[in-house]
Order: C-alpha cells, then sequence, then structure tokens
C-alpha cells in the first residue's frame, strides 16, 4: 500500500529547535547510554524543553529525579548536563527544583498540582561561557537567556537589550535584510515594550552580517555575561527594619537585591556558614575587623518553605563552583537527627570540564544553521571543505534533534555494516571537532571504491568544527580508506630484497628528510610569488625574498636529485651495486656541501628578513592580510616564521646525519674520509651561525606568540627573552580559573583563551619580574601544587596540574627573576593602554554593565580576522601543560620524515603513511609527494613506549603512542629507523629539563 507524503512542516521565528515530535530513532551514541530503570509502574512525565517544545518521557515511578534528569540529557546527547535542572511549580506557586536525591519521582508527582509539568532550565550560570566547552551547550544557554529577556527577569538599559536582541535574531534568521528584519520583529516580541526599540535593533542587526549562528550565540552570551541581572533569579525577603529586598545566589555568594538593583554581595570566602530556622535566613560571616557588618545575618522570607528552597539553591551552587569533587554524603545519625541531610548531588564543575576534555566521545555533531521560516527539507546539509575563508552558504537551521537523528543514523549505519569497515581500521563517525582533527580534504573527488553512504558523509561533516573554524588541537589524525595498506608478504619480500646496513638506514634518512625540506622550501617560494606580486611589498623584501629561497630551493631540488639516484643503486635497482662503488653517500653529501656554502653565507641576516617582514605587515593592512590568508593555506602546516629559518635548522640535520655516519663506519671504510670532510665543513657553518639562530629562534618565537595574543603593545623589543608558556590555574574569588601563562626575560603575562573566530588569548594583566618573590603555597591555600607569585604591586596564587610542572615553572621563574635583578632588561610596560590596570578583570565579585562595556561589545560585532587555532599555544591550553624555549630549539634539531605503518588500537590492519615529525606534532600524508598533510597529531602529553605482550602486536619495531583513551601503534621498517622515531618523538612527549637541555645544546651547538 503506497504511503501518503508527509505533510511538510513549518517553523515559527524563533524556532532552532524544530517540530516538537520525535522521530523514534534513538539519538544516544555508543558510550552515551540511558540510565536504568528500576521495576514498577511505569508513569508519563512531561518535560518542557528550552525551546518550549514538550517531550514525554515514560519512567517508573520508583526512579529517583535523577534517572530521569539522565534520560532528558540522554535524549539530548547532551554532555555537560550538570549545568542544567529540571524544575517546577508547587502548590503554592514556587518554583522548585527537582531533589535529585529523592527516592522516588511519585512523592514529587502528589505534592505537584495535577499534570505536572517539568522544565527543563538552566541550574548554574558559570561566569564565563569560554567554560561551556559543547556548541550544544552554549546553545541552550542562549535559549535561556532569550526566555530570560522575555520575561522581563533579565533586566538591561536599551543599548543591551537591542544588542542581544539583534544576535538572536541573526541566529534565527540570518543576515540583515531590512524589510524581513522589520517584518520578523513586528511579529515576534523578545523583550518587553520592544516598538520602541525597533529601530536600534535593526541598526544593530545591520552590523552582524557574515555571523554564524554559532557566532551569534557566543556574543550573545558575552553581552548577557556583563549584566547585573545574568542568572539571578530573586527571592523575596525582608531585612530585620521590614524594608522589603530579595536573595539571589551567584557563583561568587549570596547576592542581596532592592528592586533589580544590587545593594550587598557576600562572598564565599567571608561566609562561615548558611542556615535558616523556620522563615529566618541566617548568614554567618567570617570575623573582618575591617567590616562593619554583624556576625551573623538575618533576613525574613515568606515561608519555612521559601528559606529552604534557597538554602538548597546557595549549597548546591557552593558545591558546584567552589569545590574540587562532590562532597561526600553525611552519615545518617544513629538516634537523632540534627539540622539537614541534604548534600550536593553530582559533579562539580571542575569534574565536568575535566570529564569532558579527558574523555573520548563519539557525539553526534550538533550543527546550528538559519531557520528562515521554510519548509524542512528531508535532505540533510552538510558541511563541505573548501580553502581557509571560504563561506559556505547555511540552509535554514534545523531541529537540533534532526542533527542528532541523522548523525545517530549513520552512526549506526557504520557499526551494522561490515563493508564498511576497510583497511583494518573502523570509520569513526559522529565525532565532532574537539574528537578528531583533518588538516585537509583526501582529494578533488572521492575514489568510486569509497562508500558514500551515511557513514561516509557522516566522516566527512566531522573533518570541519560547527563554526567553521579549525578544530580544536586536541585532537587526533583521522584518514579515509584511501591510504595503501601493506601485507605482510610484502613487508617480507622488501626486507629480503633491501640492504639491511645501517648506513643506508641513516641515508635513507637524509632522502625522507630532504623530500620534507624541498617541499618547505617549495611553500617559501610560493609565498614569494604571492607577496612579489603585491605593490604593497616592500622592494627590500622582495629582493631578500628572492636572492635567498630561489637559489636555495634551485639547488635542493639537484641535491635531492642525486641522492635518490644514490639510494637507488644502493638499494640495488640497477647492476652498479654490484662493484660496491655506490653503497656510500659520503661523496655526494661532500660535494653538494661544499657548493651549498656560498648560499649560506647570508643565512645570518634571516633575523632581517623575519623583522623587515613585520615591519611591512604594520605599515601595509592588504600585505598582513595576504600574509595570514598564505598561513591559514593547507599546505603552511606550520607557522611561517618557521618555514623562513629552515635552511639554518637543515644545516642542523645534516651535521647530525653526518655525525652518525663517522661513528657507524670504521676508520678503514671507504666512505669514513668523505663523511668526516663534509661533518666539517658543515660543523664550521654551523659554528658561525650558532649566535645569532638562537636570536632568531628567540625573534620568532616573539613574532609567534605576537600573533596569539590581544592586548599587547609593545612585545618585540631588544633584549626580551620568552622562557616559557603553558596552562596554570590561577586563585581568584571565582576560585581557581585555568589561565594561559607566559613567562618572558622581565615580565609574566596571564591570558584567557577566547571563543571567537580569532582562537586569540586577551591579556588579563602582566606581573614585572623585577623585585618579584616566589614561595610554595600549597599547605597556606590547600591547592595541591600551589605556588605564590609576590611582586612590587601584586601577588598572584597559581597552581600547576601536576608536582612536575610546578618545578618547571619554578625553577624558570626564579631563573628569570635572577636574570631581571643583574640586566638592565626592557620596561614591562606591555599591556596596552586598555589593560594597563595589573588588575585581572576575574578578581572583582561581580562586572557591572557599563557603557564601556557595550562599546567593547560592539567593536567585537566587526568580523575578527581568522586566525590559526593549531598553534602550540592552543595545544598547551587543552593539554594543561607547558613548553619551554629550550624545548621548542629541541624540537627544530629533532625533525624526522619516513613512512610508517600505522595501526588504531580496535583495528587488524596496518595503514601506510608517510609521516612528518616536526613542532611536537606529527604530519600524516597519503605519500610524500601530497603538498599538505591530511591530518596532525600534536604529541604533547602523549607517552610512547613499546606495546606489552598483552596487547598481542606481534611484530618487529612498533612502538605505542598513548594519551588518555587514544592509542596508536606505528611500525617501522628497521632497528634504526625504530630508534631514530622513539628519540625524537620523546623529545616531544617528555620535554627536557634545563640541565639536560643545556647539555644538547653544548653537544649540538647551533
Amino acid at each position: 500500500m503506497a504511503e501518503s507524503d508527509p505533510e511538510p512542516v513549518t517553523f515559527g521565528a524563533g524556532h532552532r529547535l524544530g517540530a516538537p515530535e520525535t522521530l523514534g530513532i534513538s539519538t544516544l551514541d555508543p558510550g552515551h547510554r540511558p540510565p536504568a530503570m528500576p521495576p514498577g509502574r511505569h508513569v508519563t512525565i512531561r518535560v518542557r524543553m528550552l525551546d518550549d517544545s514538550e517531550e514525554l518521557f515514560d519512567i517508573s515511578q520508583k526512579a529517583s529525579g535523577k534517572v530521569l534528569f539522565d534520560l532528558v540529557c540522554s535524549h539530548m546527547n547532551l554532555i555537560e548536563g550538570d549545568y542544567f535542572g529540571l524544575e517546577f511549580q508547587n502548590h503554592q506557586k514556587m518554583i522548585v527544583s527537582e531533589d535529585g536525591n529523592k527516592n522516588e519521582l511519585e512523592p514529587l508527582l502528589m505534592n505537584g498540582p495535577k499534570h505536572t509539568i517539568l522544565r527543563f532550565a538552566v541550574k548554574f550560570f558559570p561566569p564565563d561561557h569560554a567554560q561551556l566547552l559543547e556548541e550544544l551547550t552554549r546553545y541552550l544557554f542562549a535559549l535561556q537567556i532569550k526566555q530570560d529577556l522575555s520575561s522581563g527577569s533579565l533586566t538591561c538599559n536599551n543599548s543591551s537589550a537591542a544588542l542581544m536582541v539583534s544576535h538572536i535574531i541573526q541566529s534565527e534568521i540570518g543576515d540583515f535584510e531590512e524589510s524581513q528584519c522589520r517584518s520578523h520583529l513586528l511579529n515576534n516580541n523578545y523583550i518587553p515594550d520592544q516598538m520602541p526599540l525597533i529601530d536600534k535593533i535593526m541598526e544593530c542587526h545591520s552590523k552582524n552580517i557574515g555571523q554564524t549562528p554559532a557566532e551569534s550565540d557566543y556574543q550573545l552570551l558575552e553581552v548577557a555575561r556583563r549584566l547585573e541581572m545574568y542568572g539571578i533569579r530573586l527571592h523575596p525577603a525582608k531585612d530585620r527594619e521590614g524594608t522589603i529586598l530579595s536573595l539571589a545566589v551567584a557563583h561568587t555568594g549570596v547576592l542581596v537585591f532592592q528592586g533589580h538593583t544590587k545593594i550587598n554581595a557576600f562572598n564565599w570566602s567571608k561566609v562561615r556558614k548558611l542556615s535558616f530556622k523556620r522563615k529566618r535566613f541566617l548568614i554567618k560571616l567570617r570575623p573582618d575587623l575591617n567590616s562593619s557588618y554583624q556576625d551573623t545575618l538575618e533576613f525574613l522570607m515568606g515561608s519555612r518553605d521559601c528559606c529552604k528552597v534557597f538554602w538548597k539553591i546557595c549549597v548546591e551552587y557552593h558545591a558546584f563552583f567552589r569545590l574540587f569533587e562532590e562532597p561526600k554524603p553525611k552519615p545518617k545519625p544513629v538516634l537523632f537527627t540534627r539540622g539537614s541531610s541534604f548534600r550536593f548531588s553530582g559533579r562539580t564543575q571542575k569534574q565536568v570540564i575535566d570529564y569532558v576534555r579527558e574523555t573520548e566521545f563519539k557525539k553526534a555533531l550538533f550543527k546550528c544553521f538559519y531557520s528562515l521560516p521554510l519548509f524542512i527539507s528531508a535532505a540533510v546539509h552538510f558541511c563541505q571543505s573548501g580553502a581557509p575563508g571560504d563561506r559556505v552558504d547555511s540552509p535554514p537551521r534545523r531541529h537540533w534533534k534532526e542533527s542528532v537523528l541523522v548523525s545517530a543514523e549513520a552512526s549506526r549505519s557504520a557499526r551494522a555494516s561490515p563493508s564498511q569497515q576497510r583497511n583494518g581500521h573502523e570509520e569513526r563517525t559522529g565525532s565532532d571537532s574537539r574528537t578528531e582533527e583533518t588538516r585537509g580534504s583526501t582529494g578533488p573527488s572521492q575514489p568510486e571504491h569509497l562508500s558514500t553512504g551515511p557513514a561516509s558523509q557522516a566522516a566527512k561533516l566531522c573533518s570541519h568544527s560547527p563554526d567553521g573554524r579549525q578544530p580544536s588541537p586536541l585532537t587526533s589524525p583521522l584518514l579515509n580508506d584511501a591510504c595503501s595498506v601493506r601485507t605482510d608478504d610484502e613487508d617480507e619480500v622488501r626486507r629480503k630484497r633491501f640492504p639491511t646496513d645501517r648506513a643506508y638506514f641513516i641515508a635513507k634518512e637524509l632522502l625522507t628528510t630532504e623530500r620534507t625540506y624541498v617541499k618547505d622550501l617549495e611553500v617559501i617560494t610560493s609565498f614569494q610569488s604571492a607577496v612579489g606580486q603585491d605593490e604593497a611589498t616592500p622592494d627590500s623584501l622582495k629582493s631578500t625574498l628572492f636572492s635567498t629561497f630561489e637559489p636555495l630551493h634551485k639547488f635542493h631540488t639537484g641535491f635531492l636529485r642525486e641522492v635518490e639516484q644514490r639510494l637507488a643503486l644502493w638499494e640495488g635497482r640497477s647492476n652498479a651495486h654490484i662493484k660496491g662503488d655506490y653503497q656510500r653517500i659520503g661523496d655526494v653529501m661532500l660535494k653538494n656541501l661544499q657548493g651549498l656554502k656560498p648560499l649560506t653565507a647570508n643565512l645570518h641576516k634571516q633575523s632581517e628578513v623575519l623583522f623587515e617582514l613585520e615591519k611591512a605587515c604594520r605599515a601595509s593592512r592588504k600585505l598582513e592580510s595576504l600574509c595570514r590568508d598564505f598561513e591559514l593555506q593547507k599546505v603552511c602546516y606550520i607557522p611561517l616564521t618557521v618555514f623562513i629559518l629552515r635552511p639554518l635548522h637543515r644545516l642542523i640535520h645534516y651535521k647530525q646525519i653526518l655525525e652518525r655516519l663517522c661513528k657507524h663506519y670504521l676508520a678503514t671504510h671507504v666512505d669514513f674520509r668523505d663523511c668526516r670532510a663534509a661533518l666539517a665543513d658543515v660543523s664550521e657553518v654551523v659554528d658561525q651561525l650558532q649566535r645569532s639562530l638562537i636570536k632568531m629562534e628567540n625573534l620568532q618565537k616573539l613574532l609567534e606568540l605576537k600573533k596569539d595574543l590581544i592586548g599587547v603593545d609593545n612585545l618585540l623589543v631588544p633584549g626580551r627573552e620568552f622562557i616559557r608558556l603553558g596552562c596554570l590555574s590561577k586563585l581568584s574569588g571565582k576560585g581557581l580559573q585555568q589561565r594561559m601563562f607566559f613567562l618572558f626575560s622581565d615580565v609574566i603575562l596571564y591570558t584567557s583563551r577566547g571563543m571567537t573566530a580569532t582562537n586569540q588569548f586577551k591579556v588579563h594583566g602582566q606581573l614585572p619580574l623585577h623585585g618579584m618573590t616566589i614561595r610554595e603555597s600549597e599547605d597556606e591555600w590547600g591547592v595541591p601544587h600551589a605556588f605564590t607569585l609576590v611582586g612590587q604591586q601584586q601577588s598572584v596564587v597559581v597552581a600547576a596540574s601536576s608536582l612536575t610542572e610546578m618545578e618547571k615553572w619554578v625553577e624558570d621563574i626564579k631563573m628569570a627573576i635572577e636574570m631581571a635583578k643583574t640586566s638592565n632588561g626592557p620596561s614591562s610596560d606591555l599591556l596596552t593602554s586598555n589593560l594597563t590596570d595589573s588588575k585581572c578583570p576575574e578578581d572583582s565579585s561581580a562586572e557591572a554593565e557599563s557603557e564601556d562595556d557595550m562599546a567593547a561589545s560592539q567593536t567585537s560585532l566587526e568580523r575578527p580576522a581568522p586566525h590559526r587555532g593549531n598553534t602550540m599555544v592552543h595545544v598547551c591550553w587543552h593539554r594543561n601543560t607547558s613548553v619551554s624555549m629550550v624545548d621548542f630549539s629541541i624540537a627544530v634539531e629533532n625533525q624526522l620524515s619516513g613512512n610508517l605503518l600505522r595501526k588504531f588500537k580496535n583495528s587488524n590492519g596496518w595503514q601506510k603513511l608517510w609521516v612528518v615529525f616536526t613542532n611536537f606534532s606529527l604530519f600524516f600524508y597519503k605519500s610524500h609527494q601530497d603538498d599538505y598533510p591530511l591530518a596532525s597529531l600534536p604529541l604533547l602529553g602523549y607517552s610512547v613506549t613499546v606495546p606489552s605482550e598483552s596487547e598481542n602486536i606481534h611484530k618487529d619495531y612498533v612502538f605505542k603512542l598513548h594519551f588518555k583513551s587514544h592509542i596508536y601503534y606505528f611500525r617501522s621498517e628497521s632497528e634504526y629507523t625504530f630508534e631514530r622515531w622513539m628519540e625524537v618523538i620523546r623529545s616531544a612527549t617528555i620535554p627536557s629539563s634545563r640541565a639536560r637541555a643545556m647539555n644538547s645544546k653544548e653537544s649540538h651547538p647551533h
């Protein structure tokens, strides 16, 4: 029987969540299971979601409230559900949060009115929405803000209201079009008394052109969090004099309001005890000689139930934002009970953040689209991969459940179909941008033999972050099945055919790394061509680039050809190997290094190239944009300034290869004399460039950091040296806040990461090293691995993630303090005029709304310049670790390229890849001929070991990379290459101590 076509569904204005009815398909991903349901008679409970749709849940009457809440979160695939809760209105018309500690739901249904409807709502409002790691979570927060605006509970001035409404309609109807915008505002009310503000809203909306829905949500939360009434739920009360007041609770503590004006705030650090006795709510404060407050403050509320409800909210807020882990339940008394047994139940904010970061989820992709009032197509829109900066036209925005359902269906198809598991590893579907990072597409078209079903489409969809920006660097490689797989028989044939001499594999390392080096030179020459055609480029910069890199590229292309020919002869691909004349490489290196000498004469002036390029970019906005766009291309897989220093680093690599050859050969070997002569030549050049290379690496790092920081005026000044960067937790009135610290020879900067399209770090303050002291503070504050930086104007308490991290920071900071004492270094005033106050904004107990804040938000509406989001600063932020300048210097010496076989933890086959190690990361290619990598794997935090017997890896020369739940196996072709890969990866995964690093620099001067 033919089925009738379904009725088309239209969405009213303001709906990004679409139709309320479910499609009957599970939205759960693997590893995110619904809670266990206890036996008993089932009841149907109605839950109203934040988009005003209603969902029905069948649940046992004996189930706890937590089971129902977990069921709701599982239904939405919501990972950060701890910020939310369920609430209902009782007989006294009070809004009561559902108590997850109750054993059964039956009392809730009996005490509440008939046909109780639970509301899903935000329960905990964090001070900074950057702490929300999931886009779905931020979207739900934006819906809550929209509700609060509409109901009038979020009060603000007209400028703020118009600005927030403009972001809401930008996310709903897209870019500004006057007639459409006006009609939409006339038909929909977002704030009380909206009519007088329509023109102002339209003016703000016109400035949002090009803003994606995700960016609109972010900007909405950015404005809302600055408002005094953000996240505030008022509870009526009176003071002892009978003055009508309202009490509220926030992440900072207990607040007192008169009307909608905050008149007092009691920070958690000042509160000793909160309690209630009948209708009286009591706040007991810690003794303070400087305070005029009484020891205990008393407020009269409407009833005992009102007191108890507010007291419970305070307990939960304090535990969620201030504690490291969930408090232990109070033991039951044997005879008598005294006080309430209520305790916060659930994860704290710190546990939520750690859980989301550390757990590998294959989550359904949440993709926000504009929701014009159009019919919803059954077809699913998948994001397209394009050149950086390209903008894909957005289709109508869809129900969040629709995105989840499609992705879950695709994931299920992939698991159900064995044909979609090829090359011995499973296709990964439904993964978001935080789980996998792809650095480019696998080609212009998909091979015919690959699946184009839902699973492969979902894999494509996950190759870019939902907001169109580059994915987070906390990632693992995701490659398609086009990479070849080598069988064991083929491997054995290869081993029998090719030489096994160690000298051959050393020479082969020269070949593989030279291939990568020539590709890097091609990147520089293409950049040279791009800037050479631009009129804004100074002639001096054009001539410097052309005279330096063009001859080097031409020379090394010829050198690579000779090395390839010699290795082909060495491998026996002609009869010449019978004579034994070609089983050496020293003669080729000696001849070419002598020819290279004249080209290295000007390499000590590479710093001039960096300075000239920086100066030209400051003078010309067009040239700056050209350089930024070039750096965002796939071929520019590392910072552009690192490419410019590649010729100097390559000389160090030549020296290391020749040292290994000389150490391997006997003095009587036919190749020993040529290798020793070539080593003497290259060592002479490296020794001459050693001092200038150290300065150039420091300059390059300062230039790179300048792009990552917002709010710094004069980072590039003579005499300033970069020492270390990394994550520390800063203790403030809000508790421990993750901050990125930058240690220089004269000052420490502390910053936080913005979640805008620029992915840059905003500087909050500076700590001059002159006169600074440092002391351990673990016992003083009760925080593990804490220490205090005591400056002349300000003291800051910070905590490291581990004892090792703390020791590295303390050692480097003490060394920098000593350097600052003995040197007349640069001025430590680094910040721009609007950030010169060294007090961090986060230290204030509350942020008041001001016209300056509104102006700052208005300027943020301008389209920010794209910025690479996978630099080492971002890796350190996500991995909660640090890297020193010494580690960076060692990393450039330890570069390696070559073919490896890769295997995932739960797969059977081995995948052949061309792998490049540089800049603390592995970059994966299908072959050495590819122009750009398919994926990258930052190695900070990983451990490299040999597989154990229990892992059943019965192959030779296999090493294992392990980070939390991420496990990869790599297989090399010989003992020498195995040792080399282990050596260079250890240099990135285990940052060296200063003593070891200095010894390394002495043995390998540069």
